[in-house]
């Protein structure tokens, strides 16, 4: 994880975000330990406050869970839980979008799955 934050977002926000992201992306396995509140604030640069916010929001979504002189640890089925949420936001908010674009540009499934094939 890099420490390149936006204005947009707080940055506790962000670093859940990436932590997601890491999970999602099989980066950070089910049952593997999180780097600890400290490291993060060091490597991000940010205040520890702020990591071990990003860590309680984890911990309230059912993604990871703290073990008491352990840390944090990836629990099983997040991944999978993730890929779930994911998957319902991109068809019910994306998908919409991206269908009205393809009738609008009036491109056809032959078109698509050919331009798809090329890459």
């Amino acid at each position: 994880m890099t420490p390149d934050w936006t204005d947009d977002q707080p940055i506790y926000r962000q670093l859940k975000d990436k932590v997601v992201t890491a999970i999602m992306e099989g980066a950070l396995a089910e049952g593997e330990a999180l780097p600890s509140v400290r490291n993060v604030a060091v490597d991000m640069q940010i205040n520890p406050i702020t990591a071990s916010k990003a860590y309680q929001e984890l911990v309230m979504d059912g993604l990871v869970e703290k073990r008491r002189g352990l840390g944090m640890f990836v629990l099983e089925g997040a991944r999978s839980k993730l890929m779930e949420a994911e998957r319902t936001r991109f068809i019910n908010e994306e998908w919409p979008r991206v269908l009205e674009t393809i009738r609008r540009l009036g491109l056809n499934a032959d078109e698509l799955l050919k331009s798809g094939l090329a890459d």
